[in-house]
């Protein structure tokens, strides 16, 4: 072989492997891209869990696709389709109700798509549609909700009764702060639900069923039970305009724990505020890294909550970040 010869195939082949290292270089510098699809923005709540995740998204470099489904569960699908469709590396999306995600989560599952849940878990028999939730444990949240009640009414004798002021029907937080609250309640005869009805988590909804519920029971209800903070809030302006005192004639328990709800309670109108923390971005961008990585995470990573009595509102809204 020439000496020109020899010199040009060196050349080549430097040439090749500048190529592949570059080729590396660009694979590993490559931005995941991940598509969300959320619930809407109905609370307070909704509000700072899209904040997290956006702003989580942008520190950890990771390319987010953002979806509104405007509180409608077709709207999550759609996006859902579409981001399978654009070929994203993950899709996380906080399920509006639980029941029917079982077809479009076979399309991502076919197109090798890994699938998060967060804040909400969904009903399905195959449970390897989605690779883990990131949230809280709803569940125990309606029994932290009930143990206050029992402690707090453990020397009277009764009847104590609730109107419960339920969230979006069929969604998680509903469908189990409800059953948490019954699994602890069910065996003292004192506690009796009398009124429940579904204010769809919003401020308007929760003032609209407490008008109703005003009319119809008023100071029969010796305690109301709001799914959310929001609700909560609207339940508050309509016991006030129906002359009911919210926080003294009638107790008030709430969940969310939202600068809004601690307000409240500093004005002595909500008793107690079951902490769900909306700032899940930064666990969420970490789970979506670990998959794009290949590893094993589990299947359920539950964030770590409390209970504020109103007694310690004034002390911890300084610290709130939501």
């Amino acid at each position: 072989m020439g000496r020109s010869v020899r010199l040009a195939l060196n050349a080549l082949l430097g040439l090749t492997v500048a190529m592949s290292v570059v080729v590396d270089s660009h694979a590993q510098d490559k931005k995941i891209t991940l598509g969300f699809a959320q619930v809407g923005a109905e609370s307070a709540w909704r509000t700072a869990n899209t904040v997290s995740v956006k702003q989580a998204a942008k520190d950890a470099g990771i390319n987010l696709k953002f979806s509104d489904a405007q509180q409608k569960q077709e709207n999550q699908i759609r996006a859902i389709r579409s981001y399978i469709a654009q070929k994203v590396d993950v899709i996380a999306f906080s399920p509006v109700v639980e029941s029917g995600w079982e077809p479009v989560l076979e399309e991502a599952k076919k197109a090798h798509i890994p699938v998060v849940l967060t804040d909400r878990n969904i009903d399905v028999k195959d449970k390897s549609l989605y690779v883990t939730m990131i949230g809280s444990d709803f569940l125990e949240e309606g029994r932290r909700a009930g143990r206050w009640l029992e402690e707090t009414y453990k020397n009277n004798p009764g009847p104590i009764n609730i109107a419960e002021l339920q969230g979006t029907v069929g969604s998680a937080p509903a469908n189990d702060r409800h059953s948490g609250l019954m699994e602890i309640i069910k065996n003292d005869p004192k506690f009796k639900i009398i009124a429940s009805q579904s204010g769809d988590f919003t401020l308007a909804g929760g003032k609209q069923v407490m008008e109703a519920f005003a009319k119809t029971y008023g100071k029969q209800i010796n305690v109301v039970y709001a799914h959310n903070d929001d609700m909560a809030l609207g339940a508050i302006q309509a016991m006030e305009e129906a002359g009911m005192k919210p926080g003294t004639d009638v107790k008030v328990v709430s969940f969310d724990a939202t600068k809004g709800g601690f307000q409240a309670m500093i004005a002595g109108k909500i008793n107690v505020d079951v902490e769900c923390s909306p700032l899940l971005g930064p666990q969420l961008m970490s789970a979506v890294k670990d998959i794009v990585a290949g590893k094993t995470l589990p299947k359920r990573i539950v964030t770590n909550e409390t209970v504020f009595p109103m007694n310690v509102a004034a002390q911890v809204l300084p610290q709130r970040k939501y």
